[in-house]
């Protein structure tokens, strides 16, 4: 069964506490500290799955407060799924296509963005709608603290090499680039895993990142 195809999803999502009702989302730019109740700095993940990454983080860092962001509803219930018996206060999710994160987030609303795992659209012709690509930076930027961050990881090299690249044309320098991350003991300290990245490093495949900022 496709995950995508799970009778009934959308019902199970829209009834979830932790699932931000897609009728306000363009109404929520300028709110989201107003939302959570406090200051406290806001952090997304760009394309999410099945929430593992974003769910430790919340877990990890209760001063924070997180937002994760999936576009398929069958992968975002199985999010829901495993918070049933949860409390994080700080940490919602949403279900929404990337193209529109300038709408949902005012400037400077955003202190920093994870990419983890993210679809590499292979085909030349669909670049720029790989979440790394100029035409997203240029969203990003949007969005993000003057001195925010986003934070990317892969196990394919092809979209890693094209991320890198895309850096001086959208105007972002890298604060760190590893072609190795699970052999580098310092970029290891504090790393969080996502589903893919436990399965794809256990098989002896390299994890790429960097992270990202703009340029001055």
């Amino acid at each position: 069964m496709r995950l995508r195809n799970i009778t009934g999803c959308q019902e199970m999502i829209a009834d979830s506490k932790y699932v931000v009702n897609e009728d306000e989302l363009f109404s929520m730019a300028g709110k989201w500290h107003e939302f959570f109740g406090n200051d406290a700095p806001i952090r997304i993940e760009i394309g999410m799955g099945k929430g593992r990454f974003i769910n430790d983080l919340a877990t990890l860092n209760p001063n924070i407060n997180y937002i994760g962001i999936e576009k398929y509803s069958a992968v975002l219930l199985r999010a829901v799924q495993k918070m049933e018996n949860e409390e994080k206060p700080n940490l919602v999710f949403v279900r929404m296509d990337a193209e529109d994160i300038e709408k949902v987030f005012a400037k400077g609303e955003v202190d920093r963005i994870y990419l983890n795992f993210s679809d590499p659209w292979p085909k030349d012709r669909h670049a720029k709608r790989r979440l790394p690509s100029r035409q997203f930076l240029a969203r990003y930027d949007k969005i993000l603290k003057d001195d925010g961050l986003i934070e990317f990881k892969t196990d394919n090299r092809e979209l890693f090499d094209f991320a890198v690249e895309e850096l001086p044309e959208a105007g972002w320098t890298a604060d760190y680039i590893t072609y190795d991350l699970h052999n580098d003991e310092k970029l290891m300290e504090g790393n969080v895993m996502t589903e893919y990245e436990e399965k794809f490093s256990s098989m002896g495949n390299p994890i790429y990142k960097y992270c990202i900022k703009r340029s001055k």
